[in-house]
């Protein structure tokens, strides 16, 4: 039987008033296992009031940061009980492999945790600014925080999101992509057993034209914090000028990875691999440019294209599946679009370009690993994100080279250097402009690491210390240790 999706609002799950429900596809057999409610304008402005009310009424804001912190653990602790359901549930809404499933979920527990410790060692700052004037810094809640969310780590970016947001003290209304809510809908349901007061937090499900617009524009939402495509972000910077709330943005990505030829040659293919065809290259910080210097070119593209070839494309659900579905047929045009147009720019398209229709495949939305060589920096394929399993390979001279063109794009999420050469390393890392980089490996960090771009790929950082810090004001108290009258005025002695 389908699933049917609801809101949260208030502590009760609700159907909403538009009769029009979203189908919510398996993408690896584009079997409907969900239909899911979308939120009108005024279910959105309910909720916005919900969670102003009860940010108002000090029930979360004014905890304490251990009460606080306590109740993280709870909800960690319910992920992590239903581990196994969740990482299921992952792979049949979005299409990846059981294996990057079960590790987004072991992530999204270790978030709450850090989260939980982090407030337990959080300080004020106190010093004397004068004689006899203390001064405090203490950080608060901002208020009601509006968390938009993409379809390409469903859970994991909702996680990466609430945590601290309601570790801050904030009240919380997410809304996950319309295409992929049923672990939205799930962590709800597990945060709805622990002891969280009501009306803390809220979901909304629905589309960005409706739902997130409304949180974007409503004076009552204090920050918005959206991860997703530049233009969207750029949207929702429009519409949340009229408070001037803050917003915070994790956006979109075409990163460098710069190959030398002093490097291990079969450690830079291993993750150039995984830089790009983990996820089916839908991740925001996907090593989409390869940059290989031009002594090793021909070597490394040999090497590579055979290590390719041999990807296991198939359900996420089968475990000897390495590479899953594209997350929506709208997607899949979109990525097998981007390959024609590599094509016509000139681009030699060394493998795949294909969607797979073979080996039971037919049903779901499978793109062949796509590797171009020889590609140019004005080509689009080069240029533009496009958010699917396709590499191109650039080649490059000597250092400079690599430099101007690893920055030569508009966007500055991440990038990777491989060499042998540490100080060549630290040098080239430092001059590439983007907010998460690696020397000699990708893709791997932790939660205690701050997560954001350079120029078009957002403003703010997650996790970590920052990550709290983009959900809270921070305010100076200055207190008068020996009050006297300060007599400015003349005419008041």
């Amino acid at each position: 039987m389908t699933k049917h999706l609801k809101l949260y609002i208030d502590g009760e799950w609700i159907d909403s008033a538009n009769p029009n429900m979203q189908d919510v596809i398996n993408p690896a057999t584009q079997e409907v296992i969900a239909k899911a409610s979308q939120a009108t304008k005024e279910e959105t402005e309910k909720a916005i009031r919900t969670a102003k009310r009860t940010f108002e009424s000090g029930v979360w804001s004014e905890q304490t940061p251990a009460a606080r912190a306590e109740m993280l653990l709870q909800i960690s602790d319910k992920i992590e009980v239903n581990l196994k359901e969740l990482a299921e549930l992952e792979v049949i809404n979005n299409g990846k492999t059981k294996r990057e499933a079960e590790a987004d979920v072991e992530d999204a527990v270790n978030t709450f945790r850090y989260y939980a410790g982090l407030l337990h060692n959080q300080t004020e700052e106190a010093f004397e600014a004068d004689k006899d004037l203390q001064t405090l810094i203490v950080k608060e809640p901002m208020g009601v925080a509006g968390l938009i969310v993409p379809w390409n780590f469903p859970l994991l970016m909702s996680v990466w999101k609430i945590a601290p947001a309601l570790a801050a003290g904030n009240s919380i209304i997410l809304k996950p992509a319309e295409i992929t809510p049923v672990t939205a809908v799930k962590l709800y349901e597990l945060i709805e057993q622990t002891d969280l007061p009501k009306g803390v937090a809220q979901l909304l499900l629905g589309t960005g034209a409706v739902a997130g617009q409304t949180l974007a524009e409503s004076n009552d939402v204090n920050i918005v914090s959206f991860t997703g495509s530049t233009k969207v972000g750029q949207q929702i910077m429009q519409a949340g000028a009229g408070n001037l709330k803050k917003v915070s943005l994790e956006l979109g990505g075409k990163s460098p990875n710069v190959i030398f030829g002093d490097a291990d040659i079969d450690l830079a293919v291993d993750y150039a691999l995984f830089g790009i065809f983990m996820g089916a290259g839908q991740v925001c910080t996907s090593g989409s440019r390869l940059l290989v210097q031009d002594n090793i070119y021909e070597e490394f593209i040999e090497k590579y294209i055979e290590k390719a070839k041999a990807i296991r494309v198939g359900p996420g659900n089968d475990t000897k599946s390495e590479m899953g579905a594209i997350v929506s047929e709208k997607h899949m045009e979109s990525i097998l679009n981007y390959i024609q147009i590599g094509i016509e720019e000139g681009a030699h398209l060394a493998l795949g370009g294909n969607r797979m229709k073979t080996d039971g495949l037919e049903k779901g939305f499978f793109i062949e690993p796509t590797v171009f060589t020889d590609v140019t920096s004005d080509m689009r394929i080069v240029q533009e994100e496009i958010f699917g399993p396709v590499i191109v390979i650039q080649k490059f001279k000597d250092e400079k080279d690599a430099i101007q063109i690893a920055n030569d794009t508009d966007y500055g999420l991440a990038g990777a250097v491989f060499t042998k050469d540490q100080p060549k390393a630290i040098r080239i890392i430092k001059k590439i402009r983007a907010g998460i980089t690696w020397v000699n490996t990708y893709h791997l960090s932790s939660v205690r690491s701050p997560w954001g771009g350079y120029k078009t790929s957002g403003i703010g950082r997650s996790l970590g210390k920052y990550g709290l810090d983009e959900y809270q004001e921070t305010k100076q108290i200055n207190i008068s240790m020996n009050p006297e009258r300060i007599d400015w005025f003349e005419g008041n002695k």
